[in-house]
Formats: C-alpha cells, sequence, structure tokens
C-alpha cells in the first residue's frame, strides 16, 4: 500500500477541508522542493536529514511506502551508509505515491 488512505481522511476530518487542501499544497511543495534537493551531486552531505525530513512529511499525509524509505535511508546514512541508499528507489516511490495519492484525492476532498 502506497497510501494510508486512513491517515488522510484522519487529517482532512480533523482540520476541515480547507485547512486540509492547503496542507496538501505546502506538503507537495515542500516534498517537491526537497526531492529536488536529492537530485543535487551533493545530496549525499545532507543526506541524513533531508530523508529524515521527507520521512516526518511523508507519514503526515499518509505516504506510508515512501516514509518506509526515507526511514531505512535516514538509518543507513545515520550509521555512514549514506553512499548505499538507492536514491532512485526513493524518487521513484516518491513520483508513483504522488501520482497515486493526486488520483484519489477527490474522494477524499468530497467526504
Amino acid at each position: 500500500m502506497m497510501i494510508d488512505w486512513d491517515r488522510v481522511q484522519d487529517l482532512r476530518d480533523e482540520i476541515g477541508a480547507d485547512a486540509f487542501a492547503e496542507v496538501v499544497e505546502l506538503f507537495l511543495d515542500e516534498v517537491d522542493t526537497e526531492i529536488g534537493k536529492l537530485r543535487l551531486p551533493n545530496a549525499g552531505q545532507n543526506l541524513e536529514a533531508l530523508l529524515h525530513f521527507l520521512k516526518g512529511s511523508a507519514l503526515n499525509l499518509g505516504f506510508t511506502a515512501f516514509a518506509d524509505l526515507c526511514h531505512s535511508g535516514e538509518r543507513a546514512a545515520a550509521m555512514g551508509a549514506g553512499a548505499s541508499v538507492d536514491l532512485t528507489a526513493v524518487l521513484d516511490c516518491y513520483a508513483h505515491s504522488k501520482s497515486e495519492f493526486v488520483a484519489g484525492l477527490d474522494r477524499v476532498i468530497a467526504a
């Protein structure tokens, strides 16, 4: 499961439809910015911090599979094995998760 739709629905219910739309927009903007940093040649210098931020953001909005990959990568980077982190898998997972999320967002907003 890439997206925890129960988490998404719970968040929408907790903060309301208007605030939820703002959170989604902010989340996607911030995560896209950080994803861009992972594509830079020097991403390894800040890999642990980048993956930590992405993991936390992903968990808040139900991006379960992406959060799991970020968590694994964060732990590897913390142990000095950042070079072993498969950034392509992280980037691909985010792209697929984002696509699935956006495709299913209408049913959450309409609820």
